[in-house]
């Protein structure tokens, strides 16, 4: 089987040809004419850096916002400046406020349903003599956004050279996916599922609901914000069992 033409081949069978003396260089050896013969033939350009749109998704209780907060500390350090977003309906920690297991939180902007993540949205961020230009954009609790809101960042990420990295569940109590997680599977240039363990110490990737007692919650409404006194993040295994057998299933009774 042929393998893909070299560089040098390639140009050859446009009509180019190396200067003087760099063919005469062994494969592997080119001297820095050929070396810059080479290089010549690269496109070139004034096209910004290649952004992407990420979603780091996984179960409940697997330091998805703790992960959010030290992304946007490392770009800090740096002397970048991000744009933190969670959903305007989860007040948990307070209106606004991404908070982690582990005690950590900062304040954020809000994204509710009207909420439009445009090319003048961004501008808001323009750098000015005392402002910086946004370097990256971070959101969680993602599983919140709109189809169309995704689709809008995934346009804001190629379009102009900002990453944006999204933080969420993947799916609801009942198994079912999260419209805007859906799209952010579907959209995202890369997908990552971070880790965390049911209490039968299989890897967790459901969630189920609970009542004050404890007892598992089939039916009701998608959206019911709450933290462990409502929620549990289990493995398949224990997610299929029946709730009456603690034995089986040790994730819906840990």
């Amino acid at each position: 089987m042929l393998g893909r033409p070299s560089p040098r081949r390639r140009a050859w069978s446009r009509g180019l040809r190396p200067p003087e003396g760099a063919a005469r260089q062994r494969p592997g050896k080119a001297g820095s004419a050929a070396c810059a013969w080479l290089g010549a033939l690269r496109p070139r350009g004034d096209n910004p850096p290649v952004s992407k749109l990420y979603f780091r998704y996984a179960a409940m209780n697997a330091g998805k916002s703790t992960h959010l907060l030290q992304a946007a500390y490392n770009y800090e350090e740096r002397g970048m400046r991000v744009r933190m977003f969670t959903a305007a309906h989860d007040d948990r920690s307070g209106v606004g406020v991404i908070a982690s297991r582990l005690g950590l939180s900062r304040q954020a902007e809000t994204f509710g349903a009207d909420t439009v993540f445009d090319s003048a949205w961004l501008e808001d961020g323009r750098p000015t003599a005392a402002i910086q230009p946004v370097a990256c954009l971070l959101i969680d609790e993602a599983q919140f956004l709109t189809p169309d809101q995704v689709h809008q960042l995934h346009r804001l990420a190629h379009q102009h050279p900002v990453p944006v990295l999204c933080y969420g569940l993947r799916s609801d109590f009942r198994g079912d996916a999260f419209p805007g997680a859906a799209a952010l599977l579907t959209l995202a240039d890369e997908l990552e599922e971070m880790k965390t363990i049911c209490a039968c110490a299989r890897k967790a990737s459901m969630n189920l609901r609970v009542d004050g007692e404890g007892r598992r919650v089939k039916q009701g409404e998608q959206v019911m914000i709450g933290g462990n006194e409502s929620y549990r993040a289990v493995c398949p295994s224990c997610f299929y069992s029946q709730d009456e057998d603690p034995i089986s299933a040790p994730g819906l009774f840990g």
